[in-house]
């Protein structure tokens, strides 16, 4: 018996790397990155510190290993699925169980009070449709990523040409990861409002049928709303828009799930229907419209940030100008800009020698 023949791992030991490696995979690039000055590193090819470059040593390794060790598909659904589970399906699924465990709580902090709780008895209680809305939500996702394991292996094992994200040992620059991230976010907003409009809300449309009875039945929106839809009018309104900005763009995979961590968590708040969140200019302006768009009838607010709608004139109540300036007032930037501008105007006052 060979005693250095490494042990294969247990079936827990399985399951427990594949649910870690999501985490990994997600933390790791951000720690490394995040802890890099951005000026410095923008401008200059070297590291400036030596912890910085260990992270980002250790980092590449571990991407390295994790490449080269395993399929590009396996590397690339596994963290695509972990993204939606950690910063959608989770969170979605904790502020169910908040709005459930203390409704009380919970109908202060909604921007409808008690009848935007889930479980309310406006919903129906407990027997209401929030287990039904939840579980197409999460069949939802899954078929996302489902199709998007369909697209590579039809572009690798079929058509026989490269993979549809570019999946490397080699990592990304920084300046490449927010080029990438800003034309991703930017195409995903017009795509999101062509598709919504045109394809879910004009009377021609033959998912316009679909979309109406199945989004536009919900009275008070909550986190898991934001994917329950007819599947057909869910790869239209989510999907498609989400996906292909990365596709025509061939992002490297590493910024691809950051991008879909940052999407994940946009669509997570703007339809939690709470009035408490972490930005009032960006999250809170999304969920406004979001909730104006689902109980305004779909007449208004196509766009998922909202810029489409103030320039197409589609919005319904306070535009994203609307929420810059609040946001502005609430900050008090005009008075700050002001008063940096007369303390930098002022002249420096002359020692006078004794």
């Amino acid at each position: 018996m060979n005693i250095f023949q490494s042990a294969q791992p247990s079936m827990l030991g399985r399951l427990w790397l594949t649910i870690r490696y999501p985490y990994d995979l997600v933390r790791n690039p951000l720690d490394a990155l995040l802890s890099v000055p951005a000026l410095s590193f923008l401008l200059i090819p070297t590291f400036s510190s030596y912890s910085t470059s260990l992270n980002l040593l250790f980092f590449y390794v571990t991407w390295s290993t994790l490449i080269l060790s395993n399929s590009p598909l396996k590397v690339e659904i596994l963290g695509t699925l972990g993204i939606r589970i950690l910063f959608y399906l989770i969170p979605a699924f904790a502020f169910l169980v908040f709005d459930a465990a203390v409704p009380n709580l919970a109908a202060k902090v909604k921007e409808h009070g008690d009848t935007a709780l889930p479980l309310g008895e406006e919903q129906g209680g407990a027997k209401g449709r929030w287990w039904k809305i939840a579980l197409a939500s999460t069949g939802n996702v899954l078929l996302g990523v489902a199709i998007q394991s369909g697209v590579e292996l039809l572009f690798t094992r079929i058509l026989h040409i490269r993979s549809a994200l570019k999946i490397s040992t080699s990592l990304p620059m920084p300046w490449a990861i927010a080029i990438d991230l800003i034309r991703g976010l930017f195409l995903r907003e017009i795509l999101s409002y062509v598709l919504h409009r045109y394809a879910l809300h004009h009377p021609d449309s033959p998912f316009t049928d679909y979309h109406t009875r199945w989004q536009h039945t919900i009275s008070a929106p909550f986190s898991f709303v934001a994917h329950y839809d007819h599947p057909l009018a869910y790869l239209v309104h989510i999907f498609l828009p989400t996906y292909l900005p990365a596709l025509l763009f061939r992002f490297h995979l590493l910024t691809y799930h950051m991008y879909l961590a940052i999407v994940s968590l946009e669509e997570t708040f703007a339809y939690s229907g709470y009035n408490v969140l972490p930005s009032g200019l960006i999250l809170g302006g999304i969920a406004r419209r979001q909730e104006k768009h689902l109980m305004g009838e779909g007449k208004g607010n196509y766009s998922c940030l909202g810029i489409c709608d103030f320039v197409m004139g589609t919005s319904l109540g306070e535009d994203v100008l609307h929420d810059v300036r609040e946001e502005a007032d609430n900050h008090n930037v005009q008075g700050r800009i002001k008063g940096r501008a007369k303390k930098a105007g002022r002249k420096p006052k002359s020692r006078s020698r004794s």
